[in-house]
């Protein structure tokens, strides 16, 4: 992850890792997690003025435009993948659509209330995204940054994250790299689950950066290794419910 208390990334292998959700769209909108309300009602409550337009930064198929939706805001969503759009626009169908990225959005100065960027900081340039949307806030504006993140505290959870490479969670001290032109950002964070059975945890896996860009070697190794892990060691039933424990955590900032 981008900034203090995860693992980062350069400019060059940020861009390579991203190009693994420029497709499957489909197979993503499926298996990941949504996020829970309680991170976009914390995120407003303090909000400057009024909100009426609503950006969502790094949309991918919309699981934080669809708690978004329904707020009665006017939403605009931008990926740079026209595939996860196309899930985007079947799943919020109100809002408008626009392929580009954080560093570079094709909107005008100080048109939005409050931009989002929920599980994709991290595949930022940190400094040029926040100039970049600073720019379409109106004063006062507020940026949220939100991540999912696997709850490994529990050790179950944690040789699983091994498993799956999915160990990107923050350290106690991360912080979010911010710009210049926003405030200190603040933490909340929120325990919840997911509902799904083993075998949609094993899709969950492939939906990873990790898995996607692996050898097909690798691929069966993390497979194989999910298999035994789920169904020898902890001894769960095909098809069986679990809950997969998760910390989103929120943080917001404000314009300048």
């Amino acid at each position: 992850m981008a900034g203090t208390g995860g693992p980062v990334f350069d400019a060059e292998r940020r861009q390579r890792m991203a190009t693994a959700f420029l497709e499957g769209g489909g197979h993503y909108h499926k298996v990941r997690p949504g996020y829970p309300r309680e991170s976009l009602d914390w995120l407003t409550e303090v909000a400057a003025h009024p909100l009426h337009d609503v950006l969502d930064v790094g949309a991918g198929t919309g699981k934080y435009t669809q708690l978004l939706a329904g707020r009665g805001w006017t939403l605009t969503a931008v990926d740079p993948s026209a595939d996860m759009l196309a899930q985007l626009s079947h799943a919020v169908p109100q809002a408008t659509a626009l392929v580009g990225t954080a560093e570079n959005l094709e909107l005008a100065d100080s048109t939005m209330d409050l931009a989002i960027v929920a599980q994709a900081w991290h595949w930022c340039d940190p400094l040029t995204a926040s100039t970049e949307i600073a720019r379409v806030l109106r004063p006062g504006g507020t940026l949220g940054l939100v991540w999912n993140q696997l709850d490994v505290g529990l050790p179950w959870v944690h040789r699983l994250a091994r498993i799956m490479h999915a160990g990107d969670v923050h350290k106690p001290d991360f912080r979010p790299t911010l710009g210049p032109e926003f405030a200190p950002a603040e933490p909340h964070n929120t325990r919840w689950g997911q509902t799904l059975t083993p075998e949609e945890l094993m899709e969950l896996a492939k939906s990873r950066s990790y898995y996607l860009k692996a050898s097909e070697q690798v691929r069966a190794k993390v497979t194989a290794n999910l298999r035994w892990y789920l169904f020898e060691h902890l001894g769960h039933v095909p098809g069986t419910e679990l809950q997969l424990p998760y910390v989103t955590q929120t943080w917001r900032t404000r314009k300048l």
